[in-house]
C-alpha cells in the first residue's frame, strides 16, 4: 500500500448511506474528486496541506481520519450475508451486534468471517474468528506478528465475547510465544463462556463468487455489486448514489475486500429507478470475471498495466478462469495476499539500481488453488513479463483438470493416469456454472437435470440471463 496514503476505517467493511456520504463531504472539502477502496475494506486517500483535525470537525459521524500504520480495520464477511451461502445460524445482523461491540481501534488485524463464502479471506489476519456449526460460537485461528506459525485457540468463542477476547490479547500479545501460553493467560483473567470444540474446522473448496450487477436476493430484493477496474471510485457518483440508497430506504453499503462495493436489500420497486440512475452515470455493470477476479496494491500504475496485459492476453486466447484469483505483489518478504495464483515482482539487485533493468516475477499458487490451504507452491522464478501470460495460462489449465477432484488436506493424493471428461454449461454473461450433478436449487431445477431439459424460461440464477447464454464446456479431471 502506498505509504502516502490516509485512510478512513470502515469497521467490518459495512457502512450505512448517510455516514458514507458524511465522509464524502469530508473528502471533498479536502479537495478530493476520488478514493480508493483497501483490501481490508478501508477507505485510502492522498492528503496534502490539510489539517486532519480540521477535516474530522467536518463530520457529523465523527469520523477519524487515521494516519498511524499501526492501526488496522476489522474485516467482515457481512457483505456475502443473506446473498451468498451461509452458516445456518450466521446473519447480516449478528456481524452488526458483534462489530458495534468493539469500542477501541485494533493494532492487530482481525477477521470475523462465515468459512461458507469465498468473497472475504479468512486467515488474512493475526485473530480470524471463523464461524462453527455450534451457534453463536467461532473457531479462532491465531498468528500473532511474532509469531511464524499459526495456531488455533483450544476452544470456541462465544459471539458476544470476541469484542473482550480482542482485546485482552491487544493487551499481552507481545510477551505471548505460543497458543498454549495465551489460552492459560486468557482463562485465568478472564470469565468467558468458552464452548469444547467438538470437531475440527474443514473448510469447503468454494469457487470465487461473481460479485457484480443486479442479482436476486430472496423473492422479492435485490443486491447490487459496482467495480471500477481502476479502483478510483469517482466522489460526486457515490454522493449522489448515497442520495438515491437514502431515498429507496437502503440501510447498508459494503465494501469488499476485493476493491468493490456491494449493496444488498433493494426493494423490487426500486430496481427500475437504479437502473436509470445506473444508465444515467454511464456505469457498466458487466465486467467479465477476468477483469474482477484481480487483487492489486492500491494507486499502483505499474501493476494495473500488467494485470491489463494479461487479461487481454487471456481474453485473446479465450481462456477461462472460472473460480481462480490472481494478485500482483511488489513485496516479495511479504505473501499476505488471498489470491489463488500470485504474481510476485522482484526487486532489482542493488549493484544495478542505477540502470533501468528490465524486472522479473515469481508465479506462485496455493495448494490445490486454494488461498485456505496458506501454502504456497512455487510454479516459476524470474521470468520475464513477456513469459507471464504463458504460464498463467498452464496454471489455468492445471487449476481445471483438478477442478472437482476431492484432495483432502495433509494427504498425499492418488497418482493416476486416467482422465475423465465431465460436461457443464457456462453462462458467458457472468461465468456462472450449471452443472446437472447439483442442478440449481435457487432456480427450483432439482439435482441430476441435464441442461437441455432444462424449461426455455429457465435463467442465470446469479445474474438472470436466458438459456441461451449458456455455453457448453468441457473438463477434463483426474479421477
Amino acid at each position: 500500500m502506498n505509504d502516502d496514503l490516509h485512510r478512513i476505517l470502515i469497521k467490518g467493511g459495512v457502512t450505512s448511506p448517510g455516514e458514507l456520504k458524511d465522509i464524502i463531504g469530508l473528502l471533498e472539502a479536502a479537495g478530493l474528486s476520488e478514493v480508493y477502496f483497501g483490501s481490508r475494506q478501508d477507505l485510502l486517500f492522498p492528503l496534502k496541506g490539510v489539517e486532519e483535525g480540521q477535516l474530522e470537525r467536518i463530520s457529523k459521524f465523527n469520523t477519524n481520519i487515521i494516519t498511524d500504520r499501526a492501526y488496522q480495520n476489522i474485516v467482515s464477511s457481512y457483505v456475502s450475508a443473506d446473498i451468498f451461502d451461509m452458516t445456518h445460524w450466521l446473519k447480516g445482523s449478528t456481524y452488526l451486534y458483534i462489530l458495534e461491540g468493539f469500542d477501541f481501534s485494533p493494532k492487530l488485524k482481525i477477521n470475523i468471517t462465515d468459512p461458507k463464502q469465498r468473497l472475504v479471506p479468512l486467515f488474512s489476519g493475526n485473530l480470524n474468528f471463523i464461524a462453527s456449526g455450534n451457534e453463536d460460537y467461532w473457531y479462532l485461528n491465531v498468528k500473532l506478528p511474532h509469531w511464524k506459525n499459526d495456531a488455533y485457540y483450544p476452544v470456541l468463542i462465544y459471539s458476544w465475547d470476541i469484542t473482550t477476547i480482542s482485546k485482552a490479547i491487544e493487551d499481552i500479545y507481545e510477551d505471548i510465544q505460543d497458543v498454549d501460553e495465551l489460552f492459560f493467560v486468557l482463562n485465568k483473567n478472564l470469565d468467558t463462556n468458552n464452548k469444547t470444540i467438538e470437531k475440527e474446522l474443514k473448510v469447503p473448496y468454494l469457487t470465487f463468487p461473481y460479485y457484480e450487477g443486479m442479482n436476486r436476493m430472496g423473492l422479492d430484493q435485490y443486491w447490487l455489486g459496482l467495480y471500477w477496474r481502476n479502483n478510483r471510485y469517482d466522489l460526486s457518483f457515490l454522493k449522489e448514489f448515497c442520495g438515491f440508497c437514502l431515498d429507496n430506504s437502503i440501510g447498508k453499503i459494503c465494501i469488499t475486500p476485493w476493491k468493490s462495493f456491494v449493496v444488498k436489500g433493494i426493494q423490487k420497486q426500486s430496481r427500475p429507478a437504479l437502473e436509470r440512475f445506473l444508465g444515467q452515470w454511464g456505469i457498466n455493470v458487466r465486467h467479465s470475471q477476468l477483469e474482477m477476479n484481480w487483487h492489486l496494491p492500491v494507486d499502483d500504475n505499474q501493476a494495473l498495466e500488467l494485470k491489463k496485459f494479461l487479461v487481454r492476453s487471456f481474453d485473446q486466447n479465450d481462456i477461462s478462469t472460472y473460480g481462480l484469483t490472481f494478485g500482483i505483489s511488489n513485496d516479495v518478504g511479504k505473501r499476505s495476499h488471498f489470491a489463488s495464483v500470485i504474481i510476485e515482482k522482484n526487486s532489482s539487485p542493488t549493484i544495478v539500481k542505477d540502470f533501468d533493468v528490465r524486472p522479473t516475477y515469481n508465479v506462485l499458487h496455493f495448494e490445490n488453488f486454494d488461498p485456505n490451504t496458506q501454502k504456497y507452491l512455487a510454479y516459476a522464478q524470474d521470468v520475464d513479463k513477456i513469459e507471464l501470460p504463458g504460464l498463467l495460462m498452464e496454471l489455468s489449465k492445471k487449476y481445471f483438470n483438478q477442478l472437482g477432484r476431492e484432495v483432502e488436506v495433509n494427504k498425499t493424493p492418488k497418482i493416476v493416469e486416467e482422465q475423465e471428461t465431465k460436461t457443464i454449461h457456462q453462462c458467458q454473461s457472468c461465468f456462472t456454472v450449471y452443472d446437472p450433478l447439483y442442478g440449481d436449487v435457487s432456480g427450483n431445477i432439482a439435482k441430476g437435470t441435464p441442461f437441455k431439459e432444462l424449461p426455455e424460461t429457465y435463467i442465470c440464477s446469479v445474474c438472470e440471463a436466458p438459456k441461451s447464454q449458456f455455453q457448453k464446456t468441457e473438463l477434463n479431471f483426474s479421477s
